[in-house]
């Protein structure tokens, strides 16, 4: 049998979180994908984590002196969670963070952020190097200055060891089994809602296949028209 920690799959036992400077300023540079999208899948990875009980830890750098605060759909999801903030480009250099990461006590980092080039490569590097942690970074939820900046840094980063993930991914592998029923409806929520394709082959399912209830969304409700009254101008 082998001992490579790679071979084991990801559980909600043995991981934690981490998502790195998910702050608007980042962001406006990014140019390896679409930012909605990336954005997307930053929040569907965060409530993946909270419905299964991830240990989680959020960091930002100068979010007053440039970066601006993280997203707040982001901080929505983690409402009582203290972000910790940093000055050092690498999150591994600050005290606060690896005394996070140390807490959870969980060797499997799987690590967001922004840029991939810089913020998720240095992390990366040294808290392998450091702190002889297995890094999982999800690419599909982090982003660089452009497609090429992201790709080389991933490249890098598995040439390294890091073990390349996407979002969904994560969320199926601490999903496992569909017979695990306490986080089922969670799980295809989470799907309906952020999962693009997967998520509307979803709703088809329930509705077409399952015959379960049409439901009005409630963005359409905000969105729907409003018909002001017709008035006489004669």
């Amino acid at each position: 049998m082998s001992n490579n920690p790679k071979l084991e799959v990801l559980t909600p036992k043995n991981s934690q979180l981490i998502f790195i400077d998910h702050q608007p300023q980042m962001a406006f540079g990014v140019q390896s994908m679409d930012r909605q999208a990336m954005k997307n899948n930053v929040v569907g990875l965060a409530k993946a984590a909270k419905v299964f009980g991830i240990p989680t830890t959020i960091t930002t750098v100068e979010s007053e002196s440039f970066s601006g605060y993280t997203y707040p759909e982001l901080l929505d999801v983690f409402p009582d969670h203290k972000v910790l903030e940093r000055s050092s480009m690498n999150s591994w250099d600050d005290q606060k963070v690896r005394d996070s990461l140390a807490a959870n006590g969980r060797k499997k980092v799987v690590v967001a952020g922004l840029w991939t080039e810089v913020c998720n490569t240095t992390f990366s590097l040294c808290a392998m190097l450091e702190g002889d942690y297995q890094i999982y970074m999800v690419a599909d939820a982090s982003g660089g200055t452009t497609k090429e900046a992201h790709d080389y840094a991933m490249q890098r980063m598995v040439q390294a060891g890091v073990v390349p993930v996407t979002w969904q991914q994560v969320l199926l592998e601490w999903q496992r089994d569909w017979k695990n029923r306490e986080t089922y409806d969670a799980v295809m929520a989470i799907a309906k809602e952020h999962s693009g394709a997967y998520g509307m082959g979803v709703d088809y399912a329930y509705t077409m296949v399952h015959k379960a209830a049409q439901r009005t969304s409630s963005v359409h409700e905000v969105l729907a028209p409003v018909h002001a009254p017709v008035r006489d101008w004669t």
